[in-house]
């Protein structure tokens, strides 16, 4: 159990935000997840907004992410003293200060300049796990020394290419992630008309391939395609120079020398080649069970039959999730496909849950259905959109301190007792 002044944190927490109201100082980072939400649009270009709060379609997935918490409710219990709160969760033999870790989400830059550094310096300083992108802005490396000891796992994206598939895994092993989580519902892209009305692809400005351009097996299949002429039968136009040049300035190295070595073309068409494998299914998972020793996560789980084929292949644990409504426009809330995964499962492996998150009594519903900790998207990066490092901080201290308060208002005095 954590120590008494950790199971202080919301009152602390209450307290500091308090008593600078009396010297006239309110929260950089808005507490209430709308008003984030809406100081993080202030500033953003429309493209990175788009790129971040929008979804598939009608976007209907995402408005049920929402509204289907709503159709749960908390039953609090009196006088059960629980004055004393654990938060703490422990998966694969490591133990978590409380039962939330940073999703993975990628092309970071679009949001603030120091991108997944800024958020991996946040974790690190809270304690909390972060799950590195494949799309990220950062490579992995730089990310994991900023981070120390603290813990991380991967998100893969399987490509087309079964060696820069393996170099990855052994790029996360390497830099210390104690877990691999497989997305299996992006293996192309959601028809997302937020991105599609702005004509806006952040990937085609070599944006979001930091992992893919520091990787020497992505730099070999580049070379692959050095004669390929990307402009042949394109109209040059201002917007192409402007393109051009954004790639050469988000390509490593000198912008004037990226301008004209052709790298930055190069990377683009080869991460387009190579991103991700529409025809993975479930024989490649033995493939990926022989690269590693680490924990397997499947991410994108919800139909029971789906989450009872994994746990008969050997994979770890599984993740439900819809990507936040970016993939498919209509599909089942994540929290309302939660309940029949987690009976299907039935406790052989652990059960994360993703989509939706915004508050502390969203963790307990997703605790109380099922789940055994659950994935922090967005929210964390409109923190930093916001304030950078100290705005992911602020979302993580808030969402802690208001899962805290729930649970002790509630008599819940640890994750346990969440039924």
């Amino acid at each position: 159990m954590a120590d008494r002044q950790d199971q202080a944190f919301a009152r602390q927490r209450q307290s500091d935000i308090y008593i600078g109201g009396v010297s006239g100082r309110k929260p950089v980072v808005p507490v209430n997840p709308e008003e984030l939400r809406q100081a993080a649009k202030k500033r953003l270009s429309r493209q990175a907004f788009a790129y971040l709060a929008g979804g598939a379609g009608s976007e209907t997935t995402v408005r049920g992410n929402q509204t289907a918490f709503d159709r749960w409710h908390i039953v609090p219990r009196m006088l059960r003293d629980a004055s004393r709160v654990d938060t703490s969760v422990t998966l694969f033999g490591y133990e978590y200060p409380v039962p939330f870790m940073l999703a993975p989400i990628g092309v970071l830059e679009l949001f603030h300049a120091d991108a997944d550094l800024a958020v991996a310096q946040a974790a690190a300083a809270e304690g909390i796990p972060m799950i590195f992108s494949s799309q990220a802005s950062v490579p992995m490396e730089a990310c994991a020394a900023a981070m120390g000891n603290s813990p991380r796992w991967f998100q893969l994206y399987w490509s087309i290419s079964d060696e820069l598939t393996e170099s990855f895994v052994r790029r996360a092993e390497d830099t210390g992630c104690q877990a691999i989580v497989l997305t299996l519902d992006t293996t192309r892209l959601g028809w997302r008309t937020q991105d599609l009305d702005l004509a806006y692809l952040p990937f085609l400005e070599a944006r979001g391939i930091a992992q893919y351009t520091s990787d020497p097996v992505f730099r070999s299949l580049m070379k692959e395609h050095g004669d390929e002429d990307p402009g042949r039968n394109k109209k040059i136009t201002p917007s192409t120079l402007r393109t051009l040049y954004r790639m050469s300035r988000n390509y490593p190295g000198s912008t004037l020398k990226n301008l004209f070595s052709g790298k930055p073309m190069r990377a683009v068409r080869t991460f387009i080649r190579t991103y991700s494998r529409p025809a993975l299914n479930w024989n490649d998972l033995t493939t990926l069970r022989h690269l590693t020793d680490l924990p397997i996560l499947l991410k994108g789980m919800l139909h029971p039959d789906d989450a009872q084929k994994a746990v008969s292949a050997g994979i770890d644990g599984i993740i439900v999730s819809n990507h936040g409504g970016r993939q498919v426009d209509g599909a089942i809330p994540a929290i309302s496909a939660l309940p029949g995964i987690a009976e299907t499962v039935a406790g052989r492996i652990p059960v994360l849950f993703d989509s939706g998150i915004r508050t502390g009594s969203h963790v307990i519903k997703a605790l109380a259905l099922g789940a055994d900790a659950v994935l922090l998207g967005r929210p964390y990066v409109y923190g930093l959109s916001v304030a950078g490092s100290e705005g992911v901080r602020a979302v993580i201290r808030n969402l802690r301190a208001d899962l805290e308060l729930n649970m002790g208002l509630s008599g819940i005095k640890s994750n346990k007792e969440i039924a």
